[in-house]
């Protein structure tokens, strides 16, 4: 019996003004050749106590907003990559399942003792590119929920500014192949912004102003 091969995400991530946001799109757009995907996503995490299990643990419930219907999925993200193996790649690597469930998964994980411990809520766009992986990146803004569920009045956690996020899917028995391909894809984006592992504070790139002139002037064609 072959051991399960373990589902893995590769990230990294960055900032950028929002000012700049529309030279970014520009250029995903022309190199992903693919119409933007709207995002509006309700996050809620919910964390467990210790009577569950051994230890404590987290989840994910990301409430897709974008459709006549809420569509739900729970996230289950694991730990990352550590030691010398994370320090030879460029991107974080860490375990993550998906799962699409009802609308009643709020309520199920509230049964199991499963407590809300904090909701955000994510507007912004995403382009996807095939390479050598599927290659997502989203750019969004973050928002704080003040109130349970009130997401009409959720307010920026950074005003003027968008977080901009380049995964893809892996396994452990890929990942440094998708970390290659978003690390190569990340290449096209640093006239506007630096991109790292989450939790690494790059800042904004001092040069995007002139980079996103650039971009809304002369168009995709010159830089591709």
């Amino acid at each position: 019996m072959k051991p399960k091969v373990e589902a893995k995400e590769c990230i990294v991530q960055g900032i950028i003004e929002t000012q700049h946001v529309e030279a970014l799109e520009v250029l995903l757009q022309g190199l992903c050749g693919v119409k933007k995907e709207k995002i509006k996503v309700h996050e809620l995490l919910l964390k467990s106590g210790t009577n569950i299990g051994i230890s404590p643990s987290e989840v994910r419930l990301l409430c897709s907003l974008e459709q006549p219907e809420p569509l739900w999925t729970v996230s289950l993200i694991g730990g990352a990559l550590k030691g010398a193996a994370s320090e030879q790649v460029a991107a974080l690597v860490r375990n993550r399942e998906d799962s699409k469930v009802s609308s009643n998964a709020l309520r199920f994980f509230y049964a199991l003792g499963y407590k809300l411990d904090h909701e955000l809520l994510r507007v912004g766009f995403a382009f996807h590119i095939q390479r050598a992986v599927r290659i997502t990146v989203s750019v969004t803004s973050v928002h704080k929920i003040p109130k349970l569920h009130a997401i009409d009045e959720a307010v920026p956690v950074a005003p003027g500014l968008q977080l901009v996020e380049v995964s893809a899917p892996s396994t452990s028995d890929n990942y440094h192949e998708a970390v290659q391909a978003i690390s190569a894809f990340s290449e096209f984006l640093s006239p506007l912004l630096h991109l790292s592992k989450p939790g690494v504070t790059t800042g904004v790139v001092s040069t995007a102003s002139g980079a996103a002139g650039s971009l809304i002037s002369r168009g995709i064609s010159k830089l591709t």
